[in-house]
């Protein structure tokens, strides 16, 4: 006999044996179970419901509940993915102002292949200043600034909720570090406590746009011009999606953020893949240079995710054909991400930041601008070992997304996308947003700047050197096999200066590269 006849002749049989001892209350849950078995056989979306009434869905619960288990009952302390729990832990402890400390030695196996750490000195210094300094501006800014080795990375208002993005404010306020607005525009709520402020314009050119979606000089200008935005940084690409464009799915686009953004309501926002005010080399150092005028002076930038490496070599051949050099540059790792991606653009395109954050400082010094031009790295940053070991490979601060997200109370539920997100962060639900606390939260994204900044002054004086410009690549180890141990230095070796300059001192590495890469095209020379 067919299993779902079966099923509902027994549930028949239940239902009226039921009503004969009148248990009216189990009558009426029989009933409802009936209906729903009914409701199974009957539909065609879900075979597994079809073929097994009732019972089919244990397993769609199941598969609900699933990310749950997996993280409070399944993965240890270093198994959890994207972020394990030793570094969401730590996140949340220095936040709260919580004892970080743990006992009974390390859980990471040392031996293992891939296994880094930090060369201390038999003679560490005690580094006296507490709020290090990184400036920012080359020969053409009027108006350099003096920025933290750690800031908030890019995150948009819409992206993320206006609790969220005023926790994070406040935040920034009382820590003195700047705050990136994402590509999502210049919203009240990155004004709100006066933090300094790094304006991000991305293909979309939300908040200085034309209502053809083009960019709006003058719009820009009134707003670059503001006392509390301290940099401008253009978005070329970013790691979770490079190539590919921002998305704010339509769930979570409100009537602000459309008016904020100048966008229609009801339509998913995606930004194009490539900016409409330059499509070359040479035409992004113009946007550079236009953007550092319309600004006043003020320090500009740009983002990307290293992918075809004769693009960037060809920026690099722009600045000597121009002169025209970017105050910074930010180095977005392919593991980076807080926001939708599609799975192939965030698990497979783009360049790790590791080998980025090297291959743009090499090409910076290979031909000889690399003092006029800071780097910014930007993907997992959670500790303080993240930051020097970054600064080891070149970057002069970093910017952290995913850090401040989990000061703020994220508990990697990874609902960044669907605006179901259950700690009101990334979701426009005001149910839930208008629960996250402004000055709490803010308070604890202080404080894990501050610890975090602490901590990497005391490895950086257990190093025995009392700078964060003098941490090297000899500093960090990496195990590269079972018995073999290298530092950055042996691993990711340094370019000479100007070696690109001379056809003669072009390493192998890039040459074929060099070769190819045309400041006037992005196309490369064949």
């Amino acid at each position: 006999m067919n299993v779902r006849v079966t099923v509902v002749l027994i549930l028949a049989a239940l239902i009226l044996g039921s009503a004969l001892i009148q248990f009216y209350w189990l009558t009426a849950v029989f009933v409802a179970l009936l209906i729903m078995a009914l409701v199974d056989i009957t539909q065609r979306k879900h075979t597994i419901l079809r073929n097994y009434p009732l019972l089919g869905h244990i397993r769609y619960f199941m598969e609900f509940i699933r990310p749950e288990i997996q993280q409070y009952f399944v993965e240890s302390n270093l198994s959890g993915r994207p972020i394990n729990r030793e570094y969401r832990e730590l996140v949340y402890q220095r936040s709260k102002q919580e004892s970080d400390t743990r006992p009974f030695g390390t859980q990471f196996d040392v031996y293992r292949t891939g296994y880094e750490w930090m060369s201390h000195s038999l003679h560490p210094i005690h580094i006296e200043n507490k709020n290090p300094r990184v400036k920012f501006g080359g020969p053409d800014c009027t108006l350099p600034y003096m920025a933290s080795p750690l800031n908030i990375s890019a995150m948009s208002y819409g992206a993320l909720s206006k609790n969220a993005v005023l926790a994070l404010n406040k935040g920034a306020k009382e820590g003195g570090f700047a705050h990136n607005t994402g590509e999502g525009g210049l919203s009240p709520y990155h004004l709100e406590y006066g933090a300094d402020v790094i304006w991000q314009i991305g293909t979309g050119y939300f908040g200085c746009r034309t209502e053809s979606g083009g960019f709006d000089a003058n719009l820009f200008s009134e707003k670059a011009t503001l006392d509390v935005v301290k940099m401008i940084e253009i978005k070329l690409s970013q790691g979770a999606k490079p190539g590919h464009g921002g998305i704010l799915p339509a769930a979570k686009l409100t009537k602000e953020i459309a008016e904020i953004r100048h966008v229609p309501l009801g339509k998913d926002v995606i930004s194009p893949a490539a900016h409409s005010a330059f499509d070359s080399p040479i035409g992004l150092l113009m946007f550079v240079k236009q953007l550092r005028k319309l600004s006043g002076g003020k320090p500009v930038g740009f983002k990307l995710c290293i992918g075809q490496r004769h693009e960037f070599l060809a920026i690099c051949k722009a600045m000597l054909d121009t002169g025209i050099t970017p105050d910074f540059i930010t180095v977005d790792g392919s593991e980076g991400g807080t926001g939708a991606a599609p799975i192939e653009f965030t698990n497979s395109v783009g360049m790790p930041l590791t080998e980025a954050v090297v291959f743009v400082n090499n090409a910076l010094i290979g031909i000889g601008v690399r003092d006029k031009i800071r780097i910014i790295a930007a993907a997992k940053i959670f500790s303080a070992f993240h930051i020097a070991k970054v600064m080891a490979l070149g970057a002069d601060t970093v910017n952290s997304a995913r850090g401040m997200m989990l000061a703020l109370g994220c508990i990697h539920a990874r609902n960044c996308n669907n605006d179901k997100c259950p700690t009101g962060i990334t979701t426009q639900n005001p149910n839930r947003y208008k629960l996250l606390d402004i000055d709490l939260k803010g308070t604890r994204v202080f404080n894990f700047h501050k610890a975090t900044i602490t901590n990497l002054l005391d490895l950086v004086g257990a190093c025995g050197i009392n700078d964060l410009s003098q941490i090297t690549r000899s500093h960090v180890n990496r195990r590269v096999s079972a018995t073999e141990v290298k530092t950055y230095h042996e691993i990711y070796p340094l370019f000479t200066q100007n070696c690109l300059l001379d056809i003669n001192t072009i390493p192998e590495l890039v040459q074929q590269d060099w070769q190819r890469a045309n400041s006037s095209d992005w196309a490369a020379v064949n």
